[in-house]
């Protein structure tokens, strides 16, 4: 979406890019700030394949696939930016290599990104006993997200083995301007504040909202665009 200044943009896990950027407006928002919006879908989500094959979702896989569309988009100079599993995504990038001119790691912590297992261990129980949960849980909310993506159980419980965990030290490695933005009420993750500081050049921001709802905000897509564009 737009033209302008790539920006890798990665949605979060059991989303996609629709639900994530351009229901609410931020992929739109972002464009209009004079970008070229680039918003795959991850593999097992969203219109991306779903193999249900283990030997498909070796660890760091889902980075490996970000790093062959920059190759196969011939992009040489991007920014890069995701929300929760996509912030994670570009962690790894930017850990193997990539060389963004500037960041935005949105809906994430520091504990999600050195202890990966952690997060993945709710998503693996929840994943493997849909239908069980009470009324208005957390984990009932998680099911009821899945089924508004349509989500596939099986590949999703496969994407949780691609997560690798980053060090402190890698991070200490990341030397571009970072923006860490989460919600008033997201520790899902983690501290965005925490996460931040672990940074060089991190820059902490927050906006309204728990994990699932400052998707929904227009202060998500306006941080990002700022950011970006100064």
């Amino acid at each position: 979406m737009g033209e302008g200044r790539p920006l890798l943009l990665i949605h979060g896990y059991v989303s996609n890019a629709f639900v994530n950027w351009i229901r609410y407006g931020h992929a739109r928002h972002i464009a209009d700030a004079g970008f070229r919006v680039i918003m795959p879908d991850l593999r097992g989500h969203g219109d991306s394949d779903k193999p249900h094959d283990p030997a498909c979702y070796k660890p760091d896989v889902l980075a490996d696939d970000a790093f062959d569309l920059v190759r196969h988009l011939g992009l040489t100079d991007y920014d890069l930016a995701g929300y929760s599993l996509g912030a994670r995504t570009s962690v790894r990038m930017m850990a193997k290599g990539a060389k963004p001119r500037r960041a935005v790691l949105s809906g994430m912590g520091l504990d999600g990104i050195l202890n990966t297992q952690g997060r993945g261990g709710y998503f693996r129980h929840v994943l493997t006993n849909i239908g069980s949960f009470e009324r208005g849980s957390s984990e009932w909310l998680t099911e009821a997200f899945l089924k508004t993506t349509d989500g596939d159980p099986e590949a999703l419980l496969l994407i949780l083995d691609t997560f690798v965990d980053t060090s402190r030290e890698e991070l200490a490695a990341i030397d571009l301007p970072v923006l860490v933005v989460t919600g008033d009420d997201d520790d899902d993750n983690g501290s965005g504040e925490a996460l931040a500081e672990a940074l060089p050049h991190g820059r902490f921001e927050r906006i309204p909202g728990n994990h699932m709802s400052a998707v929904t905000k227009p202060e998500l897509g306006r941080a990002i665009a700022s950011f970006l564009a100064s």
